[in-house]
């Protein structure tokens, strides 16, 4: 059995299934893949190949929109045939849709590398949510999702760093390399999925008696409401925002270099590796909704660091308060991801585990529907002042809100 008085790497490598094992090993390598494109979308679309602030930020939304229209559907057939098969179809599905961006030189071929590569993340979240529930004792879950984000920002960071190196918006080829790479950085995933882990996370058995359960049905159970709308304004004010508007804010108003928004994603990571195992001992005996609570706070001081970047544009000084405001932003994500996966999962039963992931993602993917144009709206019409206002004041109501409407309705043990 786990023993959930230990909070160390060896601990919990000793505790963790050997399923739960292989699904870690390729965490790194594959998001290295990620890292390598994920700070330079805006950049590679809009400086690259041509395209408009604002038609940048439709492309972005119509990789959301793809991922939001499958997401129903995904949670079910997750439920249906096992989210690892649905994970080899989402590994394939990258792999095309990231190939077909490293040749997006006209608008058409762009926005179906968005529709390919939007609808595997739309259904990429829930299916390994649910793959990892399948595998890992709820017991340890929390360490499980702490450090698996620990070693995925390990890898993001470490192709931002190269990425931030290696391309050249002068040369559009070393784009194309960037996202050829990151296509080939799944295939150690789908191996895994197809031999060693085939037996694993396959179909669940339903409740004979159980009428269909909808979407609807679901929202109506204790706490998920306050839950997604709760990770509906998290996505809005914080991680689209990380990954679309700070790199605008931070090449159209700071002016910093591509090689600067590579050390902030590394210094993004950095904090993570470093800082998350230490978190997961501080949280541990914490109520989760205290957590989040915190976890806006320190979110509304990252934004606070990237608007006073915008007040010395083009200079080292702009650079350094990026990289702040990246790192400070890190901090807060320590405290997300063993908190709000594992609510979710704590009360999802095993049957509706995929649809339960699937809402809560909908609500994560709605954000990066109605963020991407409307940041490009505000920063693109000389309205940063506006964008940090809302950023900030999100912030705020999210923390509010997790202890005055998510933590009254959140039964005991899925606070712990």
């Amino acid at each position: 059995m786990p023993n959930p008085d230990r909070v160390t790497l060896s601990s919990f490598w000793h505790d963790l299934p050997r399923e739960g094992k292989l699904l870690l090993s390729v965490v790194v390598f594959e998001f290295i893949g990620t890292g390598l494109v994920l700070p330079f979308h805006v950049v590679y679309l809009h400086e690259v190949r041509g395209f408009s602030l604002a038609t940048v930020g439709v492309l972005l939304s119509v990789q959301a929109v793809a991922g939001l229209a499958v997401l129903g559907p995904g949670g079910h057939l997750i439920d249906r045939i096992g989210a690892r098969r649905m994970m080899i179809g989402i590994c394939l599905l990258l792999m095309a849709g990231e190939a077909t961006l490293a040749f997006a030189t006209t608008l058409p071929v762009a926005a179906l590398g968005m529709v390919l590569t939007g609808a595997a993340f739309g259904v990429s979240f829930p299916s390994s949510q649910a793959m990892i529930a399948a595998v890992v004792p709820s017991e340890i879950r929390s360490r499980y999702f702490g450090t698996n984000f620990a070693l995925l920002n390990l890898g993001i960071g470490l192709g931002g760093l190269l990425g931030g190196a290696y391309v050249d918006v002068h040369r559009a080829s070393t784009f194309t390399t960037i996202y050829l790479v990151d296509a080939i950085s799944f295939l150690p995933g789908l191996f895994l999925l197809l031999v060693p882990l085939r037996h694993v996370a396959g179909r669940v058995e339903h409740p004979a008696d159980e009428p269909a359960v909808s979407y609807l049905s679901l929202l109506r159970r204790p706490a998920v409401l306050p839950l997604t709308v709760l990770t509906l304004l998290g996505a809005l004010v914080a991680y689209s925002q990380l990954n679309i508007g700070l790199p605008a804010y931070s090449r159209a108003i700071s002016k910093v270099s591509t090689q600067g928004l590579g050390i902030a994603f590394a210094a993004n990571t950095l904090v993570i590796v470093l800082l998350q195992l230490v978190v997961l001992r501080f949280i541990e005996q914490r109520r989760r909704t205290r957590v989040i609570a915190v976890m806006g706070l320190i979110w509304a001081l990252a934004w606070s660091l990237m608007a006073l970047s915008g007040l010395v544009p083009g200079t080292v000084g702009a650079t350094v308060l990026v990289a702040a405001c990246a790192s400070v932003f890190a901090l807060g994500e320590t405290l997300l991801q063993p908190t709000v996966p594992a609510i979710v999962n704590d009360l999802a039963p095993d049957h509706l585990r995929g649809r339960y992931n699937a809402l809560n993602a909908g609500a994560f993917q709605i954000s990066f529907v109605l963020a991407p144009p409307v940041t490009g709206f505000l920063i693109g019409h000389g309205l940063s002042a506006v964008y940090v206002a809302l950023l900030l004041g999100g912030c705020v109501v999210l923390s509010l809100l997790s202890v005055w409407l998510l933590e009254p309705a959140l039964p005991q043990s899925a606070n712990r």
